[in-house]
């Protein structure tokens, strides 16, 4: 687990406090990206713009990609991940507050590998994250890994 890369896409600085918080509570010793909006993500992954120069070989075990982002949407940044060859196969997780069926079709049909909404009780959201961290980190053999 020492060398894998977490990238958390997120808009919210309550929200990434708590997922930052969650996962180190939980030992969790991947580093983690944080990305504040989709330009950013797309700059983090793509080793452009204030990442240029990032050595883009080492790409995230998973993405933890929130929906609703300014600049870009998770839906469009989801898409392009998808599109390029460099990021095709890194797992992402729709981690969102929205409940909706039709972004839950949409993510599934665009490329997302689980969508997980947000929960309002703090301990069911820790939980939740819990699980996401274990699962990617933990017993999914990633591309990154092999």
């Amino acid at each position: 687990m020492n060398n894998k890369l977490i990238l958390v896409v997120e808009d919210n600085p309550d929200h990434l406090e708590l997922t930052g918080l969650t996962l180190e509570e939980h030992g969790v010793t991947a580093e983690i990206a944080v990305a504040r909006d989709g330009a950013q993500a797309l700059d983090f992954l793509f080793g452009q713009g204030r990442h240029a120069g990032r050595d883009t070989r080492k790409q995230p075990a998973f993405i933890l990609l929130d929906m609703k982002l300014p600049k870009l949407s998770g839906l469009d940044v989801l898409r392009r991940v998808r599109s390029n060859p460099l990021t095709a196969l890194v797992p992402v997780v729709m981690l969102t507050s929205s409940t909706e069926q039709s972004d839950l079709v949409a993510c599934y049909q665009s490329g997302a590998n689980g969508f997980v909404c947000k929960p309002v009780d703090f301990a069911e959201f820790t939980e939740k994250l819990n699980c996401l961290q274990a699962y990617w980190l933990g017993v999914n053999e990633s591309i990154a890994s092999a």
